[in-house]
């Protein structure tokens, strides 16, 4: 497959311009460093702004009835008490909103999924317990809650369907519970199988649990008549999408409508998203003419914000006699809950086409089954469709090697794509993108990571503690990460008059650092300061396009755009600097935001860009001749995704009374091509790791046989703490470069989630020398005693030579 050019140079202006990287002696190396985060004075001083902070004068505070049955049909809802209550200005159903349009989904291959999409009220049918039937509307929140405690909601109960695998349902009339198949695949795969020395058969299952922020959900919505403006504050992560959508859902032009985004207290791929609540009260502030706020509370976060994972895999692998995989055949179900939102299939389909991760599989077929249950609907979380599909390769991996009867490590190495063979191109897509593995160098990662475990002395210390009778065990795991999803990203970059940088995007803050990331992106161009840089986020108003966050690609889409813009400024600069100082531009160069002879010069010989700005401003004579200021924008273009990759390697200890687990030590090997912040990206992966370890060992959202949650606040949903969390080593490398944006870019947000499951298993696995044990996440004490009972007590202690790291 021929790779794309990673920029297309499309704007007139930048075709004149040399993006070549300038020398990179001539500026101080600020991408590399571990600088000091932008973001972080307002929030360590108490100064931040979050949704719950936005108020205005006259503003209702908006309360959700919600569904306290998992599957029904809606006989009737009596608001009449509600409306009696005090300070209560308005009640709406379903019937008071149902001129407004399903929530949408984004652009998805897959075919037939509108008629699931969710209504912002429930429209004769409730789907799960959280389902929003009615909304309240008072002059406060307490007084919004007492009268939603009043609203009489009757309802006719009917069977839930809680289980994926179990047989589709009637959803509608003529539409069934489950929407679609995804299928994918290439190669001979009946043949693969023909063919094979063993066939190696698994059944596995991966939890139901989400993203958990710091700060629930809120949306705080004002109308000004005087503009015919709409604003809703508290937007995060893909805030022009949602302008664009709730734009349309509401019969208004994009134009007259503008999106806030604050702080986040914590992003994790389910807050950002349109939501119910986010439309209801932008057509509040319309229709009653009066600023309305929405905060949900903790119980509502759990049992009403996205959800996420819950599959079940039945997959098969054809192997050699030498453990080489011939082939790979799976069918996987995929709880999505009662609706389909706006994320549509991207987890199942990401499920299927990456689910081969960093090995060479001359043939594979997937059927992933995409249904409707009546739980709360699922999304995205932290390496969407990469966490659940490590766990299930990893664990097929490591049963390939003890089929074959040879090391867990020397089974991967033999499957392992050779950095030779790079970009690797796979007949497979993921979101609609082709997938090509585009760098890498798999196995010289594997042999760095053994080289900093001391991996010899590390199984002589386990081999003595399993002797003196302890339950100890390491597992290893392997990944491939998506990271910087196209197609397009810009930004505006301004210098001033003071020679202060604005940089403008549309991209989307949730706590990554991505402030700082851009500003020293941008300061490395232009060798100035990154304290100089103030970056403009989170707002519709200030810039006409935008992505937003997620999937990884803030650094490398928005990173490149700036990288871009900065170029231009620098061209600008110098054809200034080469008019005044009398010098051709090659004998100029950019320093401590100066322009000045390569060879050096004097305050005398030289000028700032602060007095380029001032040479251009539009008052100024000079700047005749001229585009007035120093602005430009960048625009940075890709089609395809890129993929760092890792090591995830889990030391554990399980309490043989207890069944606890205590993850003693762990060590995440991470390439992301080039690190801009390397303290930045240390700090992600960590992050990163203890919602992995939390889907590994603690966070499962259950319910019981009639579809109630029983997991609705911390008592019940476990999260793990500073008390959990071990001692972790990260080691990021920049081996495998990107080739498809100038500075080799990959993302690292969610590197540290990735493999979590998979070598907590692995490990576990080791501790009970019971290979294959471990078949489903979370792994929860009561599963671990059981397994030990079938172990024996009078089993002896293994030796290291019995589970080399798997």
């Amino acid at each position: 497959m021929t790779m794309d050019a990673p920029v297309r140079l499309t704007l007139k202006e930048l075709e004149q311009v040399d993006i070549s990287p300038p020398v990179e002696e001539e500026r101080d190396a600020v991408i590399g460093r571990s600088v000091t985060r932008l973001e972080d004075p307002p929030l360590v001083r108490g100064e931040g702004c979050f949704a719950g902070d936005v108020n205005f004068p006259r503003q209702l505070h908006m309360r959700i009835v919600r569904s306290q049955v998992a599957h029904g049909r809606i006989r009737d809802i009596d608001i009449d008490a509600a409306l009696r209550a005090p300070g209560v200005a308005a009640v709406w159903t379903g019937k008071d909103v149902a001129d407004i349009p399903p929530i949408p989904f984004r652009a998805t291959t897959v075919k037939g999924l509108d008629p699931y999409c969710q209504p912002i009220l429930a429209q004769g049918v409730v789907r799960y317990v959280g389902d929003p039937v009615a909304a309240v509307f008072a002059e406060d929140p307490y007084l919004a809650e007492d009268a939603a405690a009043l609203v009489a909601v009757d309802v006719e109960v009917l069977p839930p369907i809680l289980d994926a695998r179990d047989a589709p349902g009637e959803f509608l009339p003529g539409l069934t519970t489950e929407p679609t198949v995804i299928r994918k695949g290439y190669g001979d795969i009946d043949a693969a199988f023909e063919q094979a020395w063993r066939v190696v058969s698994l059944k596995l299952s991966i939890g139901r649990h989400s993203g958990v922020p710091l700060e629930c959900r809120g949306a705080v919505a004002r109308y000004d008549a005087s503009r015919d403006m709409l604003e809703m504050h508290g937007a995060a992560k893909k805030s022009h999408w949602n302008r664009d959508e709730m734009s349309r859902m509401l019969g208004r032009p994009p134009s007259t409508m503008h999106l806030y985004e604050g702080h986040v207290g914590g992003g994790f791929g389910v807050r950002g998203e349109m939501y119910p609540e986010d439309v209801l009260v932008c057509l509040a502030a319309l229709r009653l003419r009066r600023p309305v706020k929405w905060v949900e509370d903790r119980r509502e976060n759990l049992m009403a914000t996205n959800h996420s994972r819950e599959q079940y895999h039945d997959i098969q692998a054809a192997i050699d006699e030498d453990g080489r995989l011939l082939g790979i055949r799976n069918i996987f179900y995929h709880s999505q809950g009662g609706y389909v939102r706006t994320h549509g299939p991207r987890v199942a389909d990401m499920s299927a086409g990456l689910l081969l991760g960093p090995y060479r599989v001359p043939a594979y077929q997937v059927a992933a089954h995409y249904r409707m249950t009546n739980k709360t609907p699922a999304a995205t979380f932290r390496s969407p469709g990469r966490y659940e599909t490590t766990f299930v390769r990893e664990r097929l991996m490591d049963a390939v090697a003890h089929e074959a009867g040879i090391d867990p490590l020397e089974a991967r190495r033999r499957n392992l794509i050779g950095k030779e063979e790079m970009p690797y191109a796979r007949p497979l897509d993921a979101l609609g993108v082709d997938v090509v593995l585009d760098s890498g160098d798999y196995a010289g990662l594997l042999d760095k990571t053994l080289d900093r475990l001391q991996w010899d002395r590390l199984r002589g210390e386990i081999q003595a503690r399993r002797a003196a009778g302890e339950l100890v065990g390491v597992g290893f795991a392997m990944f491939v990460e998506k990271s910087g999803l196209g197609p397009s990203d810009m930004v505006r970059l301004t210098v001033d008059t003071s020679g202060n940088l604005e940089l403008v995007t549309g991209a989307g803050s949730v706590g990554q650092g991505m402030e700082t990331a851009l500003a020293q992106i941008c300061a490395h161009e232009l060798g100035v300061d990154y304290r100089k840089v103030r970056v403009i986020k989170g707002r519709t108003d200030q810039i006409p396009f935008g992505n937003g966050a997620h999937a990884s690609r803030v650094t490398v889409m928005s990173g490149s755009a700036t990288q871009i813009a900065a170029r231009k400024i620098r061209a600008r600069a110098l054809d200034i600097g080469s008019i005044v100082l009398g010098l051709p531009q090659d004998q100029l160069t950019i320093r401590d935001g100066r322009i000045m002879p390569r060879t050096g010069g004097d305050d005398a010989g030289s000028m700032t860009l602060a007095q380029v700005a001032q040479y251009l401003h539009p008052s100024q004579k000079t700047s005749r001749g001229h585009d007035p200021g120093l602005s430009a924008e960048g625009w940075f273009y890709s089609d395809h995704m890129n993929y760092p990759y890792g090591v995830h390697v889990a030391q554990v200890r399980i309490d043989e009374g207890t069944g606890g687990v205590k993850v003693e030590r762990y060590l995440v090997a991470y390439d992301v091509g080039r690190a801009v912040n390397p303290k930045m990206i240390e700090g992600q992966i960590i992050g990163g790791l203890a919602q992995g370890l939390g889907g590994a060992l603690y966070e499962h959202f259950t319910y019981d046989e009639t579809g109630q949650p029983l997991a609705t606040t911390f008592a019940d949903y476990t999260m793990v703490t500073a008390h959990e969390m071990p001692q972790v080593d990260v080691m990021i490398t920049e081996d495998a470069p990107s080739p498809l944006n100038p500075l080799g870019l990959k993302g690292a947000g969610e590197g540290g989630t990735n493999a979590a499951g998979a070598a907590i298993a692995a490990a576990l696995d080791d501790a009970l020398g019971m290979p294959g044990a471990i078949t489903a996440l979370p792994v929860m004490p009561m599963r671990l005693l059981q397994l030990l009972a079938q172990r024996g007590k009078a089993q002896r202690p293994n030796s290291p030579n019995d589970s080399k790291g798997a």
